[in-house]
C-alpha cells in the first residue's frame, strides 16, 4: 500500500536543531489534494486512486476532462496523479492534508529536474577529462568511443555528450522536519528535484519503515 501527496517545490531554507545545528530544508507547498477517482480491483485490475492539484477554472479545461472532475463534485484541477492505495482507503471528493506524514517519516519524493541543455560528456556524465597542458588537444572530449574495423559501430548505452536534465528523479529516504497543516507547507530534510513552483509527488519511503507506512 502506498499513500501519497502532490506538491509544489517553493524553495530551500534551514533549520536550526536543539544543539544549535543547521540543517537544510526544502519547503514544498501541499495544498489539499482531492480524490478524483477511485480505482478498483474489480473494474481496473489494481487498487489505485486519482489525486487531483491546483484549482483552475473551467474554461480552462477540456469539455472530457470537465465531466470526469464533476464525478468528485470539487471543481477542475491542473494537475491529475496516481497512486497505489488499499482497498476502501477513500472515495472521491475526499481531500487529503499534509497531517498523512509527520515529522520523522521518511519520504520518496519524485519531480522533473532542471533542464541543462545540450551538454558534454564533462559536464553530463562526470568525465575527468584530459590533461589542462598547451598542446594536449584533448581538454574536455569523451575519448574514444569505438574502433573502426571491428566493431565498426558505437554500442547502445555510450557515455556521449547530449540533452541533460529535464527527467524524473526520485530521491529516496527523505526525512519530514515540520509540518504545518495551517499553511499547507511540509518542510523535508535536504534537496529535492526540479525547480521553483515544480510538482512533487511525495509516497512513504520504500526502503525504510515509517509510521505511514507499518
Amino acid at each position: 500500500m502506498t499513500k501519497g501527496l502532490i506538491g509544489r517545490k517553493l524553495g530551500m531554507t534551514q533549520i536550526f536543531t536543539e544543539d544549535g545545528s543547521a540543517v537544510p530544508a526544502t519547503v514544498i507547498e501541499v495544498e489539499p489534494s482531492v480524490v478524483v477517482q477511485r480505482k478498483t480491483m474489480e473494474k481496473d485490475g489494481y487498487e489505485a486512486v486519482q489525486l487531483g492539484y491546483g484549482r483552475i477554472k473551467q474554461k480552462r479545461v477540456t469539455k472530457p476532462l470537465q465531466g470526469h472532475f464533476r464525478k468528485a463534485d470539487k471543481g477542475f484541477f491542473r494537475t491529475l496523479r496516481e497512486f497505489r492505495w488499499e482497498a476502501g482507503g477513500c472515495e472521491p471528493g475526499e481531500e487529503l492534508r499534509a497531517d498523512i506524514f509527520k515529522a520523522g517519516d521518511f519520504v520518496d519524493i519524485s519531480g522533473t529536474s532542471k533542464g541543462k541543455g545540450f551538454a558534454g560528456a564533462v559536464k553530463r556524465h562526470g568525465f575527468g577529462g584530459g590533461r589542462a597542458t598547451h598542446g594536449s588537444m584533448f581538454h574536455r572530449a569523451p575519448g574514444s568511443i569505438g574502433a573502426s574495423a571491428d566493431p565498426s559501430r558505437v554500442f547502445k548505452g555510450k557515455k556521449l555528450p547530449g540533452r541533460m536534465g529535464g527527467e524524473r528523479n526520485t530521491v529516496q529516504n527523505i526525512e519530514v522536519l515540520l509540518v504545518r497543516l495551517e499553511d499547507n507547507a511540509l518542510l523535508v530534510k535536504g534537496a529535492v528535484p526540479g525547480a521553483k513552483r515544480g510538482i512533487l509527488l511525495i509516497r512513504p519511503a520504500v526502503k525504510k519503515t515509517t509510521a505511514v507506512n507499518k
